[in-house]
């Protein structure tokens, strides 16, 4: 798919991208070649992609010998998939962040920005082999983050915690149309176990949670205002502040909470 071949798909289908949708339609085929070859997918995978636009990833996947879903909110890219793939996939009509993933093992999507974080999150929830994904190159230094940086984040923790995860290619503005204000990234993420034990991983993710939405403060004064500790000599690094410290110091936060025997 060239930008003419993208131009003139967007004349036929009629669809007008919008930003609210994040409707930025890759135009490298080579891209595409790569964003697939990153996924590893092998016969007999059930492969979930979100977003499939006007198709440049999806034509790539119906050869793989995989099950193919594809999840599209837009109602005029969402009948062209269907026409155009009809029973070589699973098509689902619906906003990906609100209607349940069905099982899948590789998880392949071009994301909108404005949807970006809650997929992600929601991909974590479940079992999978490996996920790659397009975002903006923003928000890909923020899943990678290094501990102090300022993109370092709730999402880099969590991320940490559950999956190895890599930046693998830089994509210019210029291989989107319509064209972007900014680059993106390919991002790899590939389960596997947990770096450290918690000893309960809700409270873990709750402290992470309740430290970055006040990242300003304290850890005891964000813990107290949620109510999950009475004084600051009950947990460690009480005066420090969250994006000072590693995801394993945040480990042992939550395990303190935990003995004192906070329930969420």
């Amino acid at each position: 798919m060239s930008p003419g071949e993208t131009g003139r798909l967007i004349a036929e289908t009629g669809v007008i991208p919008t930003k609210a949708k994040g409707q930025n339609f890759l135009t490298d085929g080579r891209i595409a070649d790569r964003h697939i070859a990153y996924a590893e997918i092998e016969p007999g995978d059930d492969v979930l992609e979100v977003g499939p636009g006007l198709g440049i990833l999806t034509q790539r996947l119906v050869g793989k010998g995989a099950s193919l879903t594809c999840i599209e909110i837009d109602d005029i890219l969402a009948d062209y998939i269907g026409k155009t793939y009809g029973d070589s996939l699973t098509l689902i009509h619906g906003d990906a962040v609100k209607v349940p993933f069905p099982r899948f093992d590789r998880f392949v999507s071009n994301l909108p920005y404005s949807v970006s974080t809650p997929i992600i999150f929601k991909l974590l929830e479940h079992p999978f082999k490996k996920a790659v994904v397009m975002v903006q190159k923003e928000f890909a230094e923020r899943m990678v983050a290094d501990v102090g940086s300022p993109d370092y984040s709730r999402l880099t923790v969590n991320l940490f915690f559950r999956a190895e995860c890599k930046i693998v290619e830089n994509v210019p503005r210029s291989r989107f149309k319509p064209q972007p204000k900014v680059d993106s990234c390919l991002v790899s993420i590939t389960p596997r176990p947990a770096p450290f034990t918690v000893k309960d991983e809700k409270m873990f993710f709750k402290v992470t949670q309740v430290c970055f939405d006040h990242r300003r403060k304290k850890i005891s004064t964000a813990l107290k205002a949620a109510r999950l500790i009475q004084s600051s000599d009950q947990i460690p690094y009480g005066d420090a502040r969250i994006e000072s410290l590693r995801p394993v110091e945040i480990a042992e936060i939550a395990d303190a909470i935990t003995d004192l025997g906070a329930n969420l």
